[in-house]
Order: C-alpha cells, then structure tokens, then sequence
C-alpha cells in the first residue's frame, strides 16, 4: 500500500488535507479535516497538518476489513492532537496544567 499527500485546502473553519491511496487492488481517495484552532502557538505547528493526518489515515487503513473499510472523508479530534503533541515532544506539558513524566 502506498500513501501519497497531494496537499490541502484552506476553509473558513478549517484545513482538508488530501491523500491518494494506492494498492494492488484499487486506487482511492481520502480527506483528512483539521479545525483551524488546532493550529494555535501551543498547539499544532502548520508543519504539523500533513503528518498528523497521514498517521491517522494509516491508522485507520491499517484497522480496515473487508466487511469495514475506511471512510473517504476523516477528522482530526482533540485526543489525536493530544496523543500527537505528546509523540512529538514526551516531556512537554500537556495543554493542561499537569507536570510531564520525565
């Protein structure tokens, strides 16, 4: 299976960003959407939309079945920003006012 990032597109409330993928069987689509206030100075980076996405998107193909196939159409929630933000950088603070582990 092969994930390509074509790009995305700007929305009054949001980022859609956009994949094509590609495996032996068939060639689809898929469109990841991000809230615009994910993308705040504590928060996610602009640098950040692309590689949040295509986690997601490879997380979601990758639980796929035959009898459930994933959506053509996904959203970023704020538990994904959570978990992604705390991948990135383990010993930086949570949004809330809790000590890291580290």
């Amino acid at each position: 299976m092969y994930i390509q990032y074509i790009g995305f597109n700007v929305a009054a409330s949001s980022r859609l960003y956009n994949f094509d993928v590609i495996d032996a069987k068939e060639a689809r689509e898929f469109s990841v959407k991000v809230q615009s206030e994910a993308f705040r100075p504590s928060r996610l980076r602009a640098q950040d939309g692309p590689s949040i996405c295509f986690e997601r998107l490879k997380q979601e193909l990758e639980a796929e079945t035959e009898e459930s196939r994933t959506g053509a159409r996904l959203s970023i929630g704020e538990r994904e920003i959570e978990e992604y933000l705390e991948q990135q950088d383990p010993c930086k603070p949570p949004a809330k006012k809790t000590a890291p582990y580290c």
